[in-house]
């Protein structure tokens, strides 16, 4: 995993988590401090004596989605409403591009 910047949470955690084991800090007033439960603090607890604050940070952090659309089609699809479907409503114009044009897009895609 490359470098990663922490979040204010991230960081909140991480201090939280050190008063913790230093034993200044209960895990239940660690749970209300980080909005978690109790079960969640002895599991983040446990990643940090592990891994560090670097385990902390979720593995997928900045990486792009699993199913984001690719940039090419995503424009090729808004350019076709653009010059066809103009008048179409996200919906209409998405169902009018798998029928006429075999492009299986989200309505939503198109809607942004």
């Amino acid at each position: 995993m490359g470098w990663v910047m922490m979040s204010k949470q991230d960081l909140q955690r991480i201090e939280v988590l050190t008063e913790v084991l230093a034993g200044r800090r209960t895990t239940e007033s660690a749970a209300a401090v980080l909005g978690v439960s109790m079960r969640q603090v002895q599991r983040l607890l446990n990643r940090y004596r592990d891994g560090g604050g670097g385990a902390l940070i979720h593995g997928a952090r900045s990486r792009a989605s699993n199913y984001q659309l690719s940039a090419g089609l995503r424009e090729y699809a808004v350019e076709l409403v653009r010059q066809n479907y103009r008048d179409f409503g996200p919906t209409l114009a998405a169902e009018a591009l798998l029928e006429r044009h075999g492009v299986e897009i989200s309505r939503e895609t198109l809607r942004k």
